[in-house]
């Protein structure tokens, strides 16, 4: 399709706002035979607004307003509205950002002039530990424990503040990064001033270094999750260039039954979408049943991209987006600039609008929904409610390579005492019940579906078992608020879900310590003891070292488990207790009905709530006021710190990629869906570990560890910590679990770190081979860092998720693929070959195959592989040597360029 531009604007005016124009998006696809999608609209807009500033062609304006889904291969720069950091990805982030200052100062230059260009927002919220639960001091406890272990990170934080006038920081305890941005940050439309043009509106464009960003897109905004190594180059105004993928539809037709929720819903996209195959692609959601779902039900949707592989799923601007503005207290004056611009320019979704021009369609019909989780290791792995016993018990003695636990069958019906319970424990036995995660708290249905559910339960008299660890650690103070006054948060407390704090917690592995003699019996005797959370990840080793199978539920589920103490239960035939009168209550006994439900809803999504919720959003409880940050434009690292040292990437910057690669050994052999948890955990830090052991030579007692994210400000523990994941499965020692290697088939078996620094001291250079799926999960840069600091060149695998392998790209560290219908054990290698791999510069500038031979006892064996490059500029940044090199070059450039 030939598409002439000229850049088209239309006047934008709302009633009590001052007029401003836009880029006139009808005008611009007015040739299009069928709509562009809404997602590719925002794009084109912001190529458009670009090219109006003259830093993008019309031809890329051009190319997008005539995209078909036969077009491959577009990558285009866009303009960043604001990049939002956990704290998580922010801290190694800003850090990065300190290191550039000392770097620009060492060369006589200002190091003031490292400094974000757009407005960047850190919220701490991955730091909150569970350490205290089921008790009304739950909260208070929890926050004076992550004060007293975190303040270095946190005074840290405060410095960052005032160091860089682009940043702002939300202290501890307001809430989960991605409910906060959808509650109250996202803006939705901007409106800039452009020279020669004038006030210009347009659509906000987010990046956001947590893979969870596109929760936003339920609200119209397009985002999504990148690595911290992106963040960091997009805070700095470097160009990000976006890989213009696939568009699938995601049509919605029908009703959810009764029953159930939109979790059960999401967790159905999930399985669909995964089967399908979406890595990478954009979703649009449209369809009949589009107008009925509410914001928080389409930001539950969107917010699980990660888990079934999508860059981002939107959900277009209409008639809900503006009332959940309303509803959450957004300035009128700004709403109604959003209805009058999203009409006036084409961005706003009418019913009867003709469906868009899709690469595909994927249809789910809402009627065929069922109450389901997943699990017990994979969230796209759903299990309906009415066949979860049988296929926990299917699991138990399926093998571990297909996702079971590889049990024998007389293992299967142990029973172990433990002391001060009253029932024994087996296989199934919930260690761990958890309403969590930005996922779900952000949705009220479930969340007062919940509530009604214990409300229920408490007035027929049951109660959850001594041996389940239960919190609730709502997404925002919002929710608490409305549970409050409707009631219901007396109920969850009755039944141990007291609020222990407003972060991630037991989605992101800070789940605490479990009763010590529960852990003993599961540890002693190989038990697949259980936790059930409303979360949106359950990879193996990150909910709990002690906990085996992990399912993901809707809040009122994660209630219901909590009563039966076991998730190997058939909830139709089996009672979760007995009252008072000794009669048996079922799970359809105490299910809230769904008019309650709607009820309290209405009644608890009030503008003045929202308002008042986030009101002291940036100011901090007290012990944020009091915490001492040091001042100044540049960090005065303490070399002594075991939480903040100054990273060293800089000084590992490579030189430009050689045209090949010879000798490497593999550090790493691995089968599919090895996780970004896998290669750098997130949780506890275990003492015989050798990351623990590291620690403890530094002079902290295992009491003080904190968990794995914490750390991240230490390159030498976080080395240590990479690949040693405890459900790590390394094939080279298929004996052990753990973050384990071995250099040949002879030699003996060591840490991965240790094997890492003993093939540095040869100079041999180390590799990664793996399988399907390679670096699922979590954005976290420190999957590609860790990696970096063993000296990883290459990525050998299937495929790989988008942001882990950006990430690589970004450290230096070379993705290449097999081609299609080839893998490790086709071509016959073991791992213990040494591989030589050539043709890179080549590949970099036509995209042809590179070479790669593996020499073992058998000979060589030489294969082809190619390049995962999306673009031309990752082609350029890998060449370089990654975003270090790159940004090393920019800093010096920069300083001739002043001195000059």
């Amino acid at each position: 399709m030939t598409v002439n531009v000229d850049i088209p604007l239309v006047t934008v005016r709302a009633q009590g706002t001052d007029a401003s124009v836009g880029v006139d998006l009808r005008a611009l696809t007015a040739s299009r035979q069928r709509p562009l999608p809404h997602c590719l609209r925002i794009i084109l807009e912001n190529l458009a607004r670009r090219a109006l500033a003259g830093d993008a062609s019309e031809a890329d304006v051009a190319k997008i307003a005539g995209w078909t889904p036969r077009t491959s291969g577009l990558s285009v720069p866009l303009t960043v509205s604001r990049v939002i950091l956990p704290d998580s990805s922010g801290l190694p982030v800003l850090m990065d950002l300190a290191a550039a200052r000392d770097v620009v100062a060492t060369q006589g230059g200002d190091a003031g002039t490292v400094e974000p260009k757009v407005p960047v927002t850190l919220v701490v919220d991955h730091s909150l530990i569970v350490d205290v639960a089921g008790r009304s001091d739950a909260q208070a406890q929890n926050i004076a424990h992550e004060y007293r272990r975190n303040a270095e990170r946190y005074s840290f934080f405060k410095w960052a503040e005032q160091a860089f006038d682009m940043l702002r920081v939300v202290p501890p305890g307001a809430g989960i990064i991605h409910q906060v941005h959808l509650e109250r940050l996202a803006q939705v439309i901007e409106t800039v001033d452009l020279p020669g043009i004038g006030r210009l509106s347009g659509p906000e464009f987010v990046l956001g270094c947590d893979s969870h960003t596109p929760m936003v897109n339920g609200l119209g905004v397009l985002g999504w999750g990148v690595g911290g190594i992106d963040g960091e180059a997009a805070a700095l105004g470097l160009p990000y260039v976006a890989r213009v993928p696939r568009v699938v539809g995601l049509r919605l037709t029908g009703r959810l039954p009764a029953g159930a929720t939109t979790t059960d819903l999401v967790l159905r996209v999930t399985e669909r979408l995964r089967e399908v195959g979406v890595v990478g692609d954009f979703i649009e959601a449209f369809g009949p049943s589009l107008p009925e779902l509410t914001v928080p039900d389409r930001a539950t949707i969107a917010n699980m991209a990660p888990e079934y592989g999508a860059t981002a799923c939107l959900f277009p601007i209409d008639d809900q987006t503006l009332a959940y503005l309303r509803q959450s207290g957004r300035d009128a004056a700004h709403v109604a600039r959003i209805e009058a611009y999203a009409k006036a320019v084409g961005l706003f979704a009418e019913a009867g609008d003709p469906e868009p021009e899709f690469s595909d369609v994927v249809e789910i019909d809402l009627s065929t929904v069922a109450p389901s989780v997943a699990g017990p290791k994979r969230p796209q792995d759903r299990v309906p409610l009415t066949g979860l016993k049988d296929a926990f018990t299917a699991a138990l003695t399926a093998p571990v390579s297909a996702g079971g636990f590889g049990l024998t069958p007389d293992q299967v019906d142990m029973r172990v005492p433990v002391a001060g319970l009253d029932r024994p424990v087996r296989h199934g036995t919930i260690a761990i019940a958890a309403i969590t995660s930005c996922t779900n708290t952000s949705n009220p249905s479930v969340m007062i579906g919940a509530g009604l559910l214990a409300r229920n339960a408490v007035a027929r008299g049951l109660a959850v078992p001594g041996w389940v660890k239960t919190s609730l650690a709502p997404g925002s103070r919002l929710v608490t608020d409305y549970l409050d006054e409707a009631g219901l948060l007396a109920s969850l407390e009755a039944l141990g879900f007291h609020v222990v704090g407003y972060g991630c917690t037991t989605c992101s592995g800070k789940s605490g310590p479990i009763d010590a003699d529960l852990a003993e019996a599961i540890a002693d005797n190989d038990l697949v003891a259980a936790a059930v959370l409303s979360g949106n990840r359950n990879f193996e080793g990150r909910i709990h070292k002690s906990v085996r199978a992990a399912y993901l539920a809707s809040p009122p589920l994660v209630v219901a488990f909590a009563l039966a103490g076991r998730v190997d239960i058939d909830f139709e035939t089996e009672p979760l207790g007995t009252d008072a009168r000794g009669q048996p209550v079922f799970l359809r006994d105490i299910w809230p009905d769904a008019a309650d439900v709607q009820r309290l809803v209405e009644a608890s999504q009030r503008p003045d709530r929202f308002q008042k919720s986030y009101a002291t959003l940036f100011d901090g409880a007290e012990l944020w006021q009091r915490l001492d940050a040091p001042g100044g434009t540049r960090f005065a690292w303490d070399e002594a710190s075991t939480y903040i040292r100054r990273p060293p990437f800089f000084e590992l910057a490579t030189d430009p990629l050689p045209d090949a690669i010879e000798g490497l050994r593999v550090l790493i052999h691995t089968g599919d869906s090895l996780t970004t948890d896998h290669v750098t955990p997130s949780g506890e830090i275990l003492p015989d570990s050798q990351a623990g052991q590291y620690l403890i030579g530094q002079g902290v007692q295992p009491q003080a560890f904190n968990a794995v994210t914490q750390r991240r400000g230490n390159h030498e523990f976080m080395a240590r910590v990479t690949f040693a994941n405890q459900r790590m499965k390394n094939r080279l020692v298929p004996e052990r679990e753990g973050g384990w290697s071995r250099r040949a088939p002879e030699g003996t078996i060591e840490t991965v770190f240790t094997a890492a620094e003993a093939y540095r001291d040869e100079g041999v250079p180390v590799m990664v081979l793996a399988g399907r799926d390679y670096g699922m999960g979590s954005s976290r840069d420190w999957a590609a860092k860790g990696p970096k600091l063993l000296g990883v060149r290459m990525v050998l695998a299937e495929n790989f998720e988008r942001i882990h392998r950006a990430n690589l790209i970004g450290m230096g560290i070379v993705p290449i693929t097999f081609l299609s219908g080839e893998d490790a054990d086709g071509l016959g290698l073991t791992g213990f070959e040494r591989f030589d791999v050539s043709g890179l510069h080549a590949a970099l500038d036509t995209g042809s195959p590179v070479s790669i031979t593996a020499h073992g006892p058998q000979g060589a064996r030489t294969f082809k592989g190619r390049l995962d490059l999306a673009s031309a500029h990752e082609a350029a940044l890998l060449r370089s040597g990654g975003l270090f090199a790159t940004l090393l070059d920019g800093l010096k450039s920069e300083e001739r360029r002043h001195a000059g």
